[in-house]
């Protein structure tokens, strides 16, 4: 049987064709590629009422990126900056990877899902980074993944996957992990101190990355996620 990843999805309204207008559950194409390169089959699972039930059959997550996470899940009123907020996809993913943690399926958070895996154990975000940092490094053109080193730590998970602790990244955010969450280490920053990546100290196979490695070549993480969804014994469903 093939491995089977499932990408959560927007819900936005978008346009195409000659008349289309209206809400869809939507995905950069990037990452289905990424995840279908990697030897899975990408499936995707839209931010709706019991969408955590698919865990079930899957053999690893993907938490994509997208609009920004509610304020109020880490107890913060929203700021001036923050946009595209979607109650029903926090709440969708929230259960997803509880479901996923449960049944130890391996976990790969990318930008935003970065961010849910620290706001999911207590932690905390820059609602908007130039504020902390002072500079639009992390998405100075609109529409555009444009690159910036990170450093890893070394020994890390992140590090073992990359297979190095030096590169260039394709980023594009402007929110940024503030206080670590229980049980949250970080594994990557950028020059300015930015946090670029964490793992679970208690959990194996999980992994986050605030950049974007679907808009890149390096198949690294994808490839890990992949691996380890193959060869991971999950708990049963239910």
């Amino acid at each position: 049987m093939p491995t089977v990843i499932g990408i959560s999805a927007y819900a936005e309204r978008a346009r195409w064709g000659e008349a289309w207008d209206m809400d869809v559950n939507l995905l950069p194409a990037a990452y289905a590629d990424a995840v279908a390169a990697s030897g899975a089959v990408p499936v995707l699972v839209p931010p709706v009422p019991g969408a955590a039930g698919a865990v079930e059959r899957l053999d690893g997550l993907l938490l994509a990126g997208g609009g920004d996470i509610s304020p109020g899940r880490y107890g913060a009123p929203v700021g001036e900056h923050t946009a595209g907020v979607q109650d029903r996809r926090d709440e969708a993913e929230g259960a997803l990877l509880a479901a996923a943690l449960a049944r130890g399926v391996p976990v790969l958070g990318i930008c935003r899902g970065m961010q849910l895996l620290n706001i999911a154990r207590g932690g905390t975000l820059h609602q908007h980074l130039p504020d902390a940092v002072g500079h639009e490094g992390h998405r100075p053109r609109a529409g555009v993944f444009d690159p910036h080193p990170v450093t890893v730590a070394a020994g890390s998970l992140t590090a073992r996957v990359l297979g190095r602790t030096r590169l260039d990244v394709p980023t594009y955010h402007h929110q940024a992990v503030a206080a670590l969450g229980e049980g949250v280490v970080a594994t990557a920053w950028a020059d300015d101190g930015t946090v670029e990546a964490v793992e679970y100290a208690d959990a194996r196979d999980v992994l986050g990355v605030q950049w974007h490695p679907e808009m890149g070549d390096d198949p690294g993480l994808f490839d890990w996620l992949t691996g380890r969804a193959s060869a991971v014994e999950r708990a049963p469903a239910g």
